[in-house]
């Protein structure tokens, strides 16, 4: 790895390639919309290079690395584009789903550009060098993070899978397992160790009368990152109407993440027994009121034979 990363950066510095894309391609007719920029990693670059296409960026290195890789930006438009490219941080959002931090102190902040702005001329893909230096002091793991670009109002990035070089920890929670009334079942999902996870999870429950719910493990749509924790739900549509249920979850995850939690829910038809108690309140009013009646009748009927005597 070289000793100066800066002086290889500047090296790089004006390396940018541009590459005439569709050049022979017509115009968009009048009324329909200009093909949409686009964002990819360079085919043949990085520590894996594939000549079909890569998904992501994966880069992979020791403490105090330097790491090279190229990005390409197309623009297959009549008009020329400007674009700006910056690293970040890749985050979970609360329900999951992958996005990107607004300050980056992690892989963002190690990611260096030859040129942070590009113009792009029409119909044309510009391939723009950056490097990823990784701290020495560096925890071992996964650091996920994303090169993003921006142009015209929009952003548009593509996953940095770096890992250092190091020993690394799967590890698993769930946490949080609630149980709602209307059969929905909400948990936490947190990700203890250094490595990105896929979780797999398992729901059983059991009750009075048997067996409620048993649903087979099956893989979430969650790219879990470390040190995140994610809220998760499960619906449950045919949950008992009369039951004491115990609900476990069951998670797992490569590397031999694995974790459980409980739960309890009591469902009982509050409907049907306010209806019974009103019904049952109804029947003991009229029980005592007839009671009544019969002592008041009973009464007059005792003064009207002593009147009489």
């Amino acid at each position: 790895m070289p000793s100066r990363p800066r002086a290889r950066l500047r090296a790089l510095c004006g390396a940018a390639v541009l590459l005439a894309v569709g050049a022979g391609a017509p115009a968009a007719a009048a009324g329909t919309a200009a093909p949409a920029w686009s964002v990819a990693p360079s085919a043949g670059g990085g520590t894996r290079p594939a000549q079909d296409g890569r998904p992501y960026f994966y880069a992979e290195g020791v403490p105090g690395a330097v790491l090279q890789d190229k990005v390409a930006v197309t623009n297959p438009s009549t008009r020329a584009l400007t674009v700006q490219l910056r690293g970040a941080d890749a985050d979970n959002t609360d329900s999951g789903a992958l996005s990107v931090r607004a300050r980056s102190t992690d892989t963002g902040a190690w990611i260096a550009f030859a040129r942070r702005t590009v113009k792009i001329p029409a119909r044309t893909r510009a391939e723009v060098p950056f490097t990823v230096t990784v701290p020495a002091d560096a925890a071992p793991g996964d650091h996920p993070g994303a090169v993003v670009a921006s142009a015209d109002g929009r952003d548009s990035g593509v996953s940095v899978h770096l890992r250092v070089s190091g020993p690394t920890l799967s590890a698993l929670t769930v946490e949080r397992v609630k149980v709602t009334g209307g059969g929905r079942i909400s948990y936490d999902l947190v990700n203890r160790g250094n490595t990105i996870l896929t979780p797999r999870l398992a729901v059983r429950a059991d009750g009075v009368f048997g067996r409620a719910l048993d649903r087979r493990p099956r893989t979430l749509p969650v790219e879990l990152l470390p040190g995140r924790r994610v809220t998760l739900s499960e619906p449950w549509q045919n949950a008992p109407a009369l039951d004491s249920v115990r609900v476990r979850l069951t998670v797992t995850a490569g590397g031999g993440a694995h974790g459980e939690a409980t739960a309890t829910k009591r469902f009982v038809p509050w409907g049907a027994v306010s209806g019974t108690g009103a019904a049952l309140v109804a029947a003991g009013a009229a029980a005592f009121w007839c009671v009544r009646r019969r002592r008041r009748a009973n009464s007059g009927n005792q003064e009207t034979q002593g009147s009489w005597s």
